[in-house]
């Protein structure tokens, strides 16, 4: 049966616009999907193991042909955890808040901790080579303000520009975006913002 991940980034799920427009494709991907399982990772109730100390010797150990201590081995234990849920889904959909041109920093914490050589991807003379491949991508990206003539998305957008590459980097090649902008600027636009952006999520959930 089909697997999701839905990787949640925003702190304020009772107001996010980007969980409430993945909800909404979500829900329209079960309904044509009775038999689909979900797994939510939420980034900021997510204990998430610090990629320092313990960690990092773990990952060096390795590369460099050496035995994990005891102490390295179990921190390596929760990252594995961590990355074998992103092998387990079929589909993974990222709701995720535009923070200063760039993701939360929670976010890219888990997107540090998991890109990990024989986890997520490897690499030999050839360069990178994922290993989540066959599996697709859905990036539900808001912003507060919508990108424009004096900050254009070329060059200003590290949000989904940032998740397309590292999907690419873990063997994804088929990445979707649905964006909703505006939701800064009062209630009507806001609404309206969201209304459009999970039409467009609805509809993408028919095709996937």
């Amino acid at each position: 049966m089909p697997h999701l991940l839905h990787i949640q980034s925003s702190p304020r799920p009772q107001r996010s616009a980007s969980i409430e427009v993945a909800q909404a494709f979500i829900g329209a991907w079960t309904s044509r999907h009775p038999q689909a399982t979900v797994d939510t990772l939420d980034v900021w109730a997510t204990p998430l193991p610090a990629f320092d100390g313990e960690a990092l010797g773990a990952k060096y150990a390795a590369l460099e042909g050496h035995e994990r201590s005891a102490e390295q081995l179990k921190v390596w234990a929760d990252i594995e955890a961590l990355g074998q849920r992103f092998h387990r889904a079929d589909l993974i959909v990222i709701s995720v808040p535009m923070w200063n041109f760039g993701i939360p920093y929670r976010l890219k914490h888990l997107i540090d901790a998991v890109s990990q050589k024989d986890l997520l991807f490897t690499f030999d003379e050839r360069g990178l080579l994922g290993l989540l491949g066959g599996r697709k991508a859905v990036v539900v990206a808001a912003r507060g303000v919508a990108l424009g003539e004096n900050f254009p998305a070329a060059e200003f957008d590290h949000q989904t520009s940032y998740l397309t590459m590292w999907a690419r980097m873990v063997g994804i090649t088929e990445v979707h975006t649905v964006s909703v902008e505006k939701t800064l600027f009062g209630p009507e636009a806001d609404t309206a913002s969201r209304a459009q952006a999970k039409a467009e999520a609805t509809a993408l959930a028919a095709s996937l």
